[in-house]
């Protein structure tokens, strides 16, 4: 009997590696780092809530934008202002900027997974009226970083360019 624990481990790992290969051939790509579990699930995920997020700054949304938020995001703007999480949320609650649009453009939104981190590229639209009265409109490439905990995806980083020349 004490041979029949070490035939169930290869047995497992016969099955786990046929898994696998399954998975490969039918051109399911695998996060082999972390387990069978497909990118193309965390690259779906990750891209709808970074749409959220977008539609809730939209709209002033402040409980989704800090659901959505890590305790410590940071936003590096261009100029090297440094935003915290908590004053994007802050601003949201105050309605500092009343939005027309705030929305991913030109179906340029790009994913890229790795692990339990995510980078979203996408070209951001922004139309609206500070608090002052003063309209704002631009574009700009933006890179958010995303990171999974035990709660699920939050965004952890982001990353603003400067407005596009129109």
């Amino acid at each position: 009997m004490s041979g029949r624990p070490a035939w169930n481990a290869v047995a497992c790992a016969i099955l786990a590696c046929a898994a696998a290969s399954a998975c490969s051939t039918a051109g399911v790509k695998m996060d082999t780092t972390h387990g069978a579990r497909p990118v193309d699930e965390d690259r779906k995920a990750v891209a709808a809530l970074d749409t959220e997020y977008q539609a809730a700054v939209e709209r002033n949304d402040a409980p989704t934008i800090e659901r959505i938020h890590h305790e410590n995001m940071i936003l590096v703007l261009s100029n090297g202002t440094v935003v915290t999480g908590r004053q994007i949320e802050q601003a949201a609650r105050d309605k500092t900027r009343s939005y027309e649009r705030q929305v991913e453009v030109d179906n340029s939104q790009v994913v890229r997974v790795s692990g339990d981190t995510a980078v979203v590229t996408a070209k951001l639209w922004l139309k609206g009226t500070r608090r002052d009265g003063e309209a704002f409109d631009y574009k700009l490439w933006f890179s958010d970083t995303y990171v999974r905990t035990p709660t699920g995806w939050r965004y952890f980083f982001g990353q603003a360019g400067a407005p596009l020349p129109k």
